[in-house]
């Protein structure tokens, strides 16, 4: 795969090694990443959210029992759902629009273990 921020980086060749030719490839799924020829992570981002929103569901009756502590909640965040969606973050570079899709899901699975907030006896 080639990858380059020119849209038109190497689109009609195949790369050769050692007298054989390699088809180029739009897109590559390594390990759980999904790699893409333009650097673009929008797409990596919404299958990590999914699959952070699959994670929540599972573990959901043990977020919103009253038996756990709010320690124990974020805790349970932080080591399951946390990690599903920041699976090689590292390697990303992230625009302000991926930054926020980020922040609203966390915001809202907050919301979901925490409950509504009460300010000044009104919701």
């Amino acid at each position: 795969m080639i990858t380059s921020q020119d849209q038109n980086a190497g689109q009609n060749h195949n790369i050769k090694v050692y007298n054989k030719s390699f088809e180029r490839m739009e897109q590559l799924k390594y390990l759980v990443t999904t790699l893409m020829n333009q650097n673009s992570i929008q797409e990596e981002i919404k299958s990590r959210l999914k699959a952070g929103n699959a994670s929540y569901c599972s573990v959901q009756d043990l977020l919103s029992s009253s038996l756990l502590s709010k320690h124990k909640k974020i805790t349970i965040y932080r080591t399951i759902i946390l990690l599903v969606v920041l699976y090689g973050h590292e390697t990303w570079m992230l625009i302000l629009r991926e930054e926020c899709r980020l922040r609203v899901f966390e915001n809202r699975i907050l919301k979901r273990i925490f409950g509504p907030k009460r300010e000044r006896e009104t919701w």
